[in-house]
């Protein structure tokens, strides 16, 4: 049976343009924008009245890793740059267990969907023994909470005594691994408008993985027509790591092992030179910017304009808890807006920019054509954001306002049509029984007996 339309009648402001008196929805997309002086079409609609919000496309999270969520502000890894925080975070990452995952994964989608995410991505590559089924859990996390995923299986073969930096405890072999990512393609993996489940493939880093696995990923996702994503030109590290193990730069060995073309999205991007760049454009690759986290490990600054010039399609991810510690997506907005203006200058880059990143832009990197946007056909995935803090008081453009005055919780959120954010609150979620549990696990794998 076919619902009746929805009005989100007379926002206070709204990301779309001929959109001025709201938008109309119906069984899960956007049927119609309402222009300033008009009324909707439909009849018999419902109202929500929406005169105190601004209304956002649903925001998109790029590039996350929900487990490190249980590993905030180890102290062990304060004050480190990338290869000796990851060495002092490995460690702990091997003692997880499904029970602590699924914490950690519900307590990050928690965070994201408050700050008006409807989309995430997520970049899992830990498997320890006993953690084999991690996408299962993540998986039925997202369903309990209606967050739209595009969940990665991503993997790890190449440990410390083979040359690498993980422990031997967090790696699995090659066969293992394409194996199970066979196996959650087939399980999981939805295709078509609307899809609330999909699955990419994800090999970590260049020096995580071998050659080998590198390419016989990209030979998996082109045969089941999944995405691909990894990490790459991170830090100048890794650039040296690439040169001595593989005699090529980051994106020479992508290359070489088939990953430079319109199925993959990268992590990061922040140590590409301009004839590089150019290849990204040629190749339709996509760029997740990561402003948090590539400020907190003292990583660089992803060129995002100079990406964007060249025809790079660019999207906001937060990153893992552990190098950013946080997931607010709104944040990131903010984060991004900040950290290019300082590099591009005030005529450069807009608060309009900074949004359409974490929107559009976003949705070129996960590569859907049905999410995004507010637009007629597109699903109907928003957030709503009240002007009610004092953060907020005496601003005069609300738009720009989200961004400069630094929103972070929104007040409604909509997925497909579905509020999962009603009042600033997740319905049957209790937060503070669920930080406890978290909070716990964390001080557990922290300190084991």
């Amino acid at each position: 049976m076919e619902k009746s339309a929805l009005w989100i009648k007379d926002p206070l402001a709204i990301l779309a343009s001929g959109a001025d008196r709201g938008i109309v929805l119906q069984d899960g997309r956007i049927v119609e924008l309402v222009a300033a002086g008009h009324s909707p079409a439909a009849q018999n609609v419902e109202i929500y009245d929406a005169g105190e919000h601004v209304v956002l496309p649903g925001l998109i999270n790029t590039h996350h890793h929900f487990y490190q969520t249980l590993t905030r502000a180890v102290p062990a890894a304060l004050d480190r740059e990338l290869f000796p925080w990851l060495q002092a975070l490995y460690p702990i990452w091997a003692r997880l267990t499904p029970r602590a995952l699924d914490l950690g994964m519900t307590l990050a989608m928690a965070e994201l969907v408050l700050s008006g995410c409807t989309t995430t991505t997520d970049h899992h590559y830990v498997f320890p023994a006993g953690l084999e089924e991690a996408i299962d859990i993540e998986v039925a996390a997202a369903r309990r909470l209606g967050l739209r995923v595009l969940l990665t299986r991503g993997s790890m073969n190449l440990s410390q005594r083979d040359g690498g930096l993980p422990p031997d405890s967090v790696v699995q072999d090659e066969d293992a691994i394409l194996a199970d990512s066979e196996r959650v393609v087939a399980r999981y993996h939805e295709t078509g408008p609307g899809a609330m489940v999909q699955i990419a493939l994800a090999p970590c880093s260049p020096f995580s993985v071998t050659t080998s696995l590198m390419r016989s990923t990209a030979d998996l996702a082109a045969r089941l027509n999944v995405r691909l994503h990894t990490h790459l030109a991170e830090t100048e590290d890794e650039n040296r790591y690439c040169q001595e193990v593989h005699q090529c730069r980051p994106l020479d060995y992508l290359e070489n092992c088939g990953w430079l073309n319109d199925r993959v999205w990268l992590a990061h991007g922040i140590h590409f030179d301009t004839a590089e760049i150019k290849r990204l454009a040629r190749a339709g690759t996509t760029i997740s910017h990561c402003p948090c986290s590539n400020q907190t490990l003292a990583s660089g600054t992803c060129p995002v304009c100079a990406m964007e010039q060249a025809g790079v399609k660019i999207g906001i991810g937060v990153d893992g808890s552990a190098s950013n510690d946080g997931s607010n997506l709104m944040q990131e907005v903010r984060a991004a807006f900040l950290l290019q203006r300082s590099r591009y200058g005030v005529n450069a880059v807009s608060h309009i920019d900074a949004l359409r990143w974490a929107t559009a832009g976003s949705a070129a990197c996960v590569g859907r054509t049905d999410i995004g946007e507010i637009a007629v056909g597109k699903m109907a995935d928003l957030a709503l954001f009240k002007l009610d803090e004092l953060r907020f008081s005496g601003s005069g453009d609300p738009l720009a306002a989200l961004v400069l005055c630094g929103a972070h919780r929104a007040d409604r959120v909509m997925v497909g049509g579905r509020w999962i954010v009603q009042d600033g609150e997740i319905p049957n979620l209790d937060l503070s029984a669920l930080m406890k549990r978290h909070s716990a696990a964390a001080h557990e794998l922290r300190s084991p007996r």
